[in-house]
């Protein structure tokens, strides 16, 4: 099943998802109004002097009440926790008790989190997600909570990071990263909002029963709320059974994707045993812990009536999958601290490790001019599926960064200048005018860290431009928002400045704003527009026709590149034209990305596909290239790792 497939396969399960709430709320409101009627023709036959009315199993005027009630508080309370977490990952984490980790902590618990979820983000292909430290938490766990891609946020407890060594904490951050990759997240959002809604039934019921009658009268509201914190516990019961439902298997193929993704299951397998030896295994103490506890590594609150209720399955059946010969026995805990696996110096340069690209070198300075082709057929099985080989060098890149570009990543204002190192020109008077205009613009401060940081930049700046926006991402949500709108004007000026914007700079600039504009507007993620090609022809016909233009001249060469990506969209009836390079205006190709982000995953395989074949048309995708096709993939939302070969 390849990222697309498990796109839409998602996208059902929230369906699915659907299905469960409206059968549990159909059954909690029969309960509720059997319930109320009973009550009430009781109290009434209590009040009446006379011969008792008959009892009816309908009463319009009860099961109105019963059901507008119920079905106001469970779809009032779906709706406020969802608007609650509207913001994405961000807003679980800080429900669940967790802090944002400053992209510059010295804490070598926290750098050593962080350089596992920057390697793992690289190798990916998506944006480095936010990361947050539940403080308070003794227990291992770890979680993944987001709407997409660009506003993930991964929490993880302070015993997860204390506890567990590297290639363990990797195992767990692998797990979550899968759930990133498969599309798990909005689903799990969406089902806190259910949970929270079902579980509201007991604060009415909690409400009720405080209430006092006057007189002689009998109130049967105190016995209504009884009755409800009882029917409010079936809702519960009702709510843990959709968790289990939707979140057991998916734990399992998270785990084998988390094996296949670090090939180590010595890992993950030695993070759960560690889990199942602590005192405190993988409990969360947090109040918002059940509502939320379908999203974690492992069970965040005591399972019971024998696991039947269960969000993950037995830690042994987990263990068992990753490691058959397992003997079942858990290990000791031990209070020790192992200096080799906290990262809070800069780790020894791998350089006994062979090239993962062809002619890349373990030393950063040599990146520049190596020219890596890679077969056009090798791409798309690849997005959403990163495999050792990317991980092995997503390590080796971020190790051989020289430390300066390392520390201007991690700070809010060297990560603008490291973007603006990216932009800037190499031709001599206009990098020398670009600076003074920076200078006028952002600071003498900022021209001067500009100018340190560009002899390294440029060394680096042929292959790495996405790996190097995504690691400045975290340091740069951290700006303010006036900060932000400075810094994507004085970038827009950058880019335009040399009178002439490449394909790869617009691209770029764009990944930037899709990425952060979110953060800093709180916009909700677009919903799916678009389900079939055909009113997408017209973008995408300008999208291929804009590639087939990039690099080349030869009229022959254009249309014979145009016309290999052509026959991958097949709208009904409607041929592709190839179109002139006047015609793909960069305005243009900015609103055929905004709607052709709005397709389903189909579509968008599709798509790139199309783009894939256009771009290797000579059956090799060259470096320039094949950053091209990055930027526009991570622009749909759809993660292609590096390009990376044995050969």
């Amino acid at each position: 099943m390849d990222f697309f497939e498990r796109q839409d396969k998602a996208r059902k399960n929230t369906k699915l998802l659907v299905f469960y709430f409206v059968i549990a709320v159909v059954l909690i409101v029969v309960s509720i109004y059997f319930a109320s009627l009973f009550m009430f023709h009781g109290a009434s036959n209590y009040k009446h002097r006379g011969p008792a009315p008959a009892f009816s199993l309908w009463n319009a005027t009860i099961f109105l009440y019963a059901a507008g009630g119920t079905l106001a508080v469970i779809i009032g309370g779906s709706l406020f926790k969802t608007m609650q977490l509207s913001s994405g990952g961000s807003a679980v984490a800080e429900s669940l008790g967790g802090r944002l980790i400053d992209t510059t902590t010295s804490d070598p618990h926290e750098r050593k989190l962080l350089n596992v979820v920057e390697e793992m983000a690289i190798a990916s292909g998506v944006p480095v997600p936010k990361v947050y430290v539940m403080d308070g938490e003794e227990g291992i766990n770890a979680f993944a909570a987001g709407h997409n891609i660009n506003d993930a946020a991964i929490g993880v407890t302070r015993g997860c990071i204390t506890t567990l060594k590297r290639d363990e904490l990797q195992g767990v951050i692998g797990h979550e990263f899968s759930h990133i990759l498969n599309g798990d997240m909005r689903i799990n959002l969406r089902l806190m909002g259910i949970i929270f809604g079902i579980v509201c039934l007991t604060v009415i019921g909690r409400a009720l029963l405080r209430s006092r009658g006057n007189g002689r009268d009998k109130n049967p509201l105190p016995l209504l709320g009884l009755v409800l914190l009882v029917l409010g516990g079936v809702g519960y019961l009702f709510g843990q059974l959709i968790q289990a439902a939707i979140s057991r298997q998916r734990e399992f193929l998270a785990d084998a994707s988390a094996v296949q993704f670090t090939r180590n299951p010595d890992g993950l397998s030695g993070a759960l045993q560690k889990i199942g030896a602590a005192h405190a295994g993988s409990q969360i103490e947090n109040e918002h812990a059940t509502e939320a506890s379908h999203m974690f590594f492992g069970n965040a609150i005591k399972s019971s009536l024998f696991n039947a209720f269960a969000t993950h399955p037995p830690l042994q059946e987990r263990i068992k999958a990753i490691e058959p010969y397992w003997d079942g026995k858990f290990p000791q805990p031990a209070d020790e601290v192992v200096e080799e696996e906290l990262d809070n110096k800069k780790p020894a340069r791998r350089s006994a490790m062979p090239p993962i690209i062809p002619g890349f070198p373990t030393d950063a300075a040599g990146l520049a001019g190596v020219a890596a082709v890679i077969q056009a057929s090798s791409v798309m099985p690849n997005i959403g599926n990163p495999t050792p080989l990317h991980l092995r060098y997503a390590v080796e890149f971020r190790e051989s960064l020289p430390e300066n570009i390392v520390m201007a990543a991690r700070n809010p204002q060297g990560a603008c200048a490291l973007l603006y190192s990216l932009i800037l020109s190499d031709n001599e008077s206009l990098h020398t005018k670009q600076l003074d205009e920076l200078a006028k613009a952002a600071g003498p401060a900022m021209r001067e860290q500009i100018a340190a940081l560009w002899p390294e930049v440029s060394a680096v700046v042929q292959r790495s431009r996405l790996p190097l926006v995504n690691l400045a991402l975290p340091a740069l949500r951290q700006l303010g928002v006036d900060q932000f709108q400075k810094f994507s004007a004085t970038l827009t000026w950058l880019i335009e400045s040399d009178e002439q914007i490449v394909l790869f700079e617009f691209v770029l600039q764009k990944i930037i704003r899709h990425q952060l504009e979110p953060h800093f507007t709180r916009a909700k993620p677009p919903a799916t527009q678009y389900y079939t090609i055909r009113p997408l022809a017209p973008d995408c016909e300008l999208l291929l026709s804009a590639l087939a233009h990039t690099g080349q001249t030869d009229p022959g060469e254009i249309a014979k590149a145009f016309q290999s990506g052509a026959p991958y969209i097949r709208p009904a009836g409607v041929p592709l034209r190839l179109l002139s390079r006047e015609e793909c205006g960069l305005n243009e190709i900015n609103d055929s990305l905004d709607r052709l982000g709005l397709a389903v995953p189909q579509i968008k395989k599709n798509l790139l596909e199309a783009c894939v074949r256009v771009v290797g048309a000579d059956g090799v995708i060259q470096e320039n290239e094949a950053e091209l096709l990055r930027g526009i993939a991570e622009t749909l939302d759809c993660p292609m790792p590096p390009f990376v070969t044995t050969e």
